[in-house]
């Protein structure tokens, strides 16, 4: 299966390190929001305006004790459907 492919309500994980690029709102650019291989909940998927043609995902992950964070908007290349595996 593909990112594409899921649905409202799928798990999904970080593919790697997602940082605030300064889009948040209050936010600080460069604040962590979710480590390579953290579990989300996939809770909207939509497109950006100026690029119809490109999907934004917004994901709840958890946190070190398991409770969803606040929705934050991913891009596809963002988000893996597979854990990464932690030697």
């Amino acid at each position: 299966m593909k990112v594409e492919d899921l649905e409202i309500g799928d798990v999904v994980y970080a593919a790697k390190t997602i940082t605030d690029d300064g889009s948040i709102p209050g936010g600080v650019e460069g604040t962590l929001l979710a480590e390579a291989g953290t579990r989300g909940v996939l809770t909207l998927i939509g497109h950006v305006e100026e690029e119809p043609e490109r999907s934004v995902f917004l994901v709840r992950f958890e946190d070190k004790e398991m409770n969803l964070g606040n929705p934050i908007g991913c891009w596809l290349e963002d988000l893996t459907v597979e854990p990464k595996l932690v030697n």
